[in-house]
């Protein structure tokens, strides 16, 4: 797990791409990208990122739009019901937490719209806490490289994510990179459709990768 971990920090610091959401540490910032990244690509949803934070820049503004407002500057977005929560989510915040969002991911899953993932994502890309974050692609990524028959009940998802809590770094900043980086690699090199085993960094660390790499076929597509 060290080498799969070291190969990840390394390969993201390297080829990260420059998304709008990693240059700040706002937890409302974070909040507003991870949300509107559920279930919409990531190109469109930097078409939206800075015209909503330009409109409404603070939980304590979006607590105070009126839904008209709020649905508004979501039109286009789609899934209409992620506007509704994150709303609804700004008021308790001003409500309930004095318009500061919970570092303790317990708490921050108790708010509308957010799951388990959401508040992992908060806390660690917010507050750099050592804690997972496992969406559909870091969700992927593990089972391929370290548990490739696990089963999509909640016995094999309990699984992988004790997996993602084992893997992820102790230090804050380096937690954070990491999250970012087995996200981004699978969103670009170990996706749903393709495994990219001949250019993937952890290929040696990677059950998958390892069993393709004994194939013929394989071996010449990497070369």
């Amino acid at each position: 797990m060290l080498d799969f971990r070291r190969r990840i920090l390394r390969w993201f610091r390297r080829h990260g791409r420059d998304l709008p959401w990693r240059r700040t540490r706002d937890p409302y910032a974070v909040l507003v990208a991870e949300v509107m990244l559920q279930q919409t690509q990531v190109s469109r949803v930097t078409e939206y990122y800075d015209t909503f934070l330009t409109a409404c820049p603070t939980v304590d503004s979006l607590a105070a739009a009126t839904p008209s407002q709020v649905r508004a500057l979501w039109h286009g977005l789609g899934y209409y019901r992620r506007a509704n929560n994150l709303h609804a989510l700004a008021r308790e915040v001003v409500t309930q937490y004095d318009g500061q969002l919970p570092r303790d991911p317990a708490a921050l899953a108790t708010l509308p719209g957010v799951g388990r993932y959401t508040a992992g994502a908060v806390a660690t890309f917010a507050y750099e806490q050592a804690v997972p974050a496992v969406d559909t692609n870091v969700d992927r990524v593990i089972r391929r490289a370290f548990h490739p028959r696990t089963p999509h009940d909640a016995a094999g998802n309990a699984r992988v994510w004790k997996t993602a809590g084992r893997l992820v770094p102790r230090r804050g900043r380096a937690a954070w990179t990491f999250n970012q980086g087995i996200m981004e690699l699978g969103a670009i090199r170990c996706t749903a459709r393709m495994a990219d085993c001949p250019h993937c960094p952890v290929r040696p660390t990677c059950a998958t990768g390892r069993r393709k790499g004994e194939r013929p076929s394989d071996m010449l597509a990497g070369t």
